[in-house]
């Protein structure tokens, strides 16, 4: 993949079709033309910074519930330029952070509620992409999770039985034997896992794209090519003028490190994926995944895949290094190695799709809080609201994110901002050269836990670091 040229302009829709697997399958109509910079100062009711999905899903429920604000939201390249258009295309209820550190935070009751929200909120992505006509590929097989080793079973049953002590029956997560987690996908070495149904495989890009199109239909108003350099009380300020408003939002995830003021808040960590091309239905026979459930497995270093709807293998992992300073680069998407290492991790796993080629590698920037607990507020004194942080959960996460935005900014009490994420402020994280030593020293742990684990077949205080640093 080349560089993606920066936002200085109207950009070529095939620089952006370079960026993953979905970007190169969108249609002329969701790729483009590029919408037009910001031309000088305006004003609006709410201005958004970011056109991914955290942005978009905001503009969208403010627009549905009141038809006559004005909303704005910018963005320096292209709407779902990040990673809502180059993740592994999960609509998940996963939170990445633990119900005991949710309940820690807030109490019991509301982090059962969270839970709940995030099943829903599956159910809700699939509902909206249905009434707006998005063809998103959306299937909701749900998940199941491999273990493949005796750790990683006894990591599954003690899941479950977590999961059984905070009220979650078999309806909502569920162990499977070697035989029944056999069944779901047939890879190497089987010995059980979990299954959960609140998950959906999709297609990111075309639901990204679909949205802002459902925003503009709206009535929103989406600038590309239009760099936010500062969010301040009122204003967002940008390269091609300033934006005012009564509220602001901060959507830019991953990018947050880029701001002003902002560059601790989140750090910026890399995840990259791959793609096969369709395989024949000869080997989707043995592999399975019948239902197209997305699956992983209880390894420390998290991987991720799903079965397309042309029938690839879209798979991917973390473990692609750290850059000091959180520095964000396009380079920075392409390592060779990471590459070299999902390939041989997914061929492990499948052998059966060894003699077939990739026709894709892509990978990008995710957001990652100091205490991996996302969080999503508003602060009434100056109109400024934000959501982030998923670390990598994010497509269902940045629905929900949207509309506790929407009722925040209209000063509507619901359900769902009194969810314990609301007005979440997590530490910020520490000052270079300290930021990038633990990053990449925790980056280390996740990868030689899962290698001393397997020659030795013991648990690694690594892993049992790894947790304790995550929320887990």
């Amino acid at each position: 993949m080349n560089d993606v040229p920066t936002a200085d302009g109207p950009q070529p829709r095939s620089a952006y079709r370079r960026l993953s697997l979905w970007w190169d399958q969108l249609s002329d109509e969701l790729a483009g033309p590029q919408r037009g910079a910001l031309d000088g100062d305006t004003t609006a009711d709410v201005a958004i910074a970011g056109a991914g999905f955290t942005g978009l899903w905001t503009a969208y429920y403010l627009l549905r519930a009141d038809p006559s604000l004005r909303v704005t939201v910018l963005e320096s390249h292209t709407a779902g330029f990040g990673a809502s258009g180059r993740n592994g295309g999960w609509c998940s209820a996963l939170f990445p952070t633990s119900l005991d550190k949710v309940a820690a935070a807030s109490s019991r009751a509301g982090a059962i509620n969270l839970v709940r929200a995030m099943h829903s909120t599956v159910d809700e992505v699939g509902e909206i992409a249905r009434t707006e006509n998005i063809d998103a590929g959306f299937r909701k097989g749900g998940t199941i999770v491999l273990a493949r080793t005796p750790l990683q079973v006894k990591r599954a049953e003690a899941e479950i039985e977590h999961w059984r002590s905070w009220g979650f029956g078999e309806s909502d997560q569920q162990f499977l034997g070697a035989g029944a987690a056999r069944e779901l996908l047939g890879a190497t070495d089987v010995m059980g896992g979990t299954y959960t149904p609140h998950c959906a495989a999709l297609h990111p890009g075309r639901l990204v794209r679909g949205l802002a199109l459902a925003v503009e239909r709206h009535g929103g108003i989406i600038h590309e090519g239009t760099q936010v350099t500062a969010l301040e009380p009122g204003v967002v300020r940008t390269t091609r003028g300033d934006v005012r408003a009564r509220h602001v939002v901060r959507a830019t995830e991953a990018y947050t490190a880029q701001l002003p003021g902002h560059r601790r808040d989140i750090t910026p960590m890399y995840s990259s994926m791959l793609a096969t091309e369709p395989l024949p239905q000869s080997v989707w026979d043995v592999i399975g995944l019948r239902r197209s459930e997305t699956f992983a497995d209880h390894r420390t270093l998290v991987i991720y895949g799903q079965r397309t709807v042309d029938d690839r293998f879209a798979f991917g992992g973390r473990g692609a290094p750290y850059h000091f300073g959180s520095k964000i680069e396009p380079a920075y998407d392409r390592d060779p190695q990471v590459f070299s290492t999902l390939w041989g991790v997914l061929t492990d796993l499948f052998p059966a799709i060894a003699d077939h080629a990739v026709t894709h590698t892509w990978g990008g920037p995710l957001g990652v809080p100091r205490d991996f607990f996302p969080s999503v507020g508003l602060d009434p004194a100056t109109g400024v609201g934000w959501a982030g942080g998923y670390v990598g959960d994010g497509v269902a996460s940045t629905n929900l994110a949207g509309r506790t935005l929407a009722d925040l900014i209209r000063g509507e009490r619901t359900d769902i901002t009194a969810l314990p994420w609301v007005g979440h402020r997590s530490r910020r994280w520490e000052p270079e050269p300290l930021r990038w030593l633990g990053t990449t020293a925790g980056l280390r742990a996740m990868s030689s836990a899962d290698t001393v684990e397997s020659r030795t077949g013991k648990d690694s205080w690594r892993g049992a670091l790894v947790s304790k640093l995550t929320g887990h």
